[in-house]
């Protein structure tokens, strides 16, 4: 980037976190303590979103929010005004956990100003799939939306869509996070995309040293199979490992490092049990499956993931960030490595479905409910 452009951007950087969150204007200032005493402020920026659940920052300082329900995309602009909702979103399955669902800033946004949308695209007969899409930001729309991907088959069910989205660090290739929607087997099978994580290029072009590429009734996209339900990925920092918490049935969410071509054994096995009560294997009674890093029970039901790599809260620095749902937390982890040395938790009032890190260093949360909230956490 240009050392005008540089300048520019932080100015706006700057510019967003003095007008758009003035101190006088927030509804709602708390202290609040993480288990282990560490003292955050956190800040209601906004409220009476209905069921929010992605968010993504532009260059700018502006900020997307996805609502689930309404199919809503808005722009939360530089003087803390709410945007109408943008025109240009493809119309939505909206039912159950489905609907516009996660939202991503291509990192070339500055040149092409692509903006990434995944969803529950509705179907025939009542049926969805989990489709994701880009198209091109303009003032008040999105301009020529196309989908690049739609997970097959298409199903009749509400539940498990998965939906993060998360771009390589080298930009390159765009990962997509899909549930099994339900269905429990497909995970296994590599003919269908459900409960698979996938790899493909920006524009949806398939990667040639793909794990399946070229092989006879098997999904090109795939990059990793047999997981449940995945609404939280990241890639960390520094070892380049992309991870993802995964929800497990009753007990059993997990923290997986994703690897390609491997099998992470869902429903075969599983660190929970069935919610009837039946017993699953662990995942060490079957070598050939993947185990994951760390598991919750209770669970957390992990939704949003960063490592954060701002400046606000240097003590956290490369530590990953997991929004809970059912644990209504912010769960901090600390690494050494790909191994987990360390656990924390932020107990909040509601459940928190997404997690980003803003231009200003501070960290940013979004509720799950009717009236869904922003947050902005900060040092005290």
């Amino acid at each position: 980037m240009k050392k005008g452009k540089e300048k520019t951007a932080l100015f706006g950087a700057l510019m967003f976190m003095v007008c758009a969150f003035p101190a006088n204007s927030w509804a709602k200032v708390e202290i609040l303590r993480t288990q282990k005493g560490a003292e955050v402020k956190a800040e209601t920026l906004l409220a009476g979103l209905d069921h929010p659940w992605g968010m993504a920052f532009l260059p700018d300082g502006r900020l997307l929010i996805t609502e689930r329900n309404t199919g809503h995309l808005y722009m939360l602009q530089t003087d803390r005004s709410l945007s109408k909702p943008l025109g240009g979103v493809p119309k939505v399955h909206a039912s159950g956990q489905g609907g516009l669902m996660d939202v991503a800033v291509d990192p070339k946004f500055e040149e092409n100003r692509y903006v990434y949308l995944s969803y529950a695209k509705p179907g025939a007969g009542g049926k969805s799939s989990t489709a994701l899409g880009r198209g091109r930001l303009a003032d008040n729309r999105i301009e020529n939306f196309q989908d690049i991907f739609v997970q097959e088959p298409y199903i009749d069910g509400s539940k498990h869509f998965g939906n993060r989205i998360a771009f390589s660090p080298d930009g390159r290739y765009l990962f997509l996070a899909l549930g099994e929607r339900f269905q429990f087997d497909p995970a296994q099978d590599l003919s269908n995309h459900l409960g698979k994580v996938i790899r493909i290029h920006p524009d949806g072009s398939v990667p040639k040293d793909n794990p399946f590429v070229g092989r006879e009734n098997e999904r090109a996209e795939i990059w990793s199979f047999g997981h449940r339900n995945i609404e939280a990925m990241a890639f960390q920092p520094g070892t380049g490992a992309l991870w993802v918490g995964e929800m497990g049935p009753k007990g059993g969410d997990e923290l997986n490092k994703i690897e390609k071509g491997a099998n992470y054994g869902w429903p075969v096995v599983s660190w929970g049990d069935h919610y009837d009560g039946r017993k699953i294997p662990d995942p060490p009674a079957r070598p050939e499956f993947k185990d994951g890093v760390k598991s919750w029970t209770p669970v957390i039901s992990p939704s949003g993931m960063i490592f954060y790599e701002g400046n606000m809260f240097p003590d956290w620095r490369h530590n990953a960030l997991i929004g809970g749902l059912t644990s209504k937390e912010l769960v901090r982890l600390v690494f050494d490595g790909t191994r987990v040395v360390e656990e924390d938790r932020l107990p909040l009032p509601e459940r928190i479905r997404d997690v980003q890190t803003g231009p200003d260093g501070a960290i940013y949360l979004l509720t799950d409910q009717d009236d869904g909230k922003l947050w902005r956490i900060s040092a005290s």
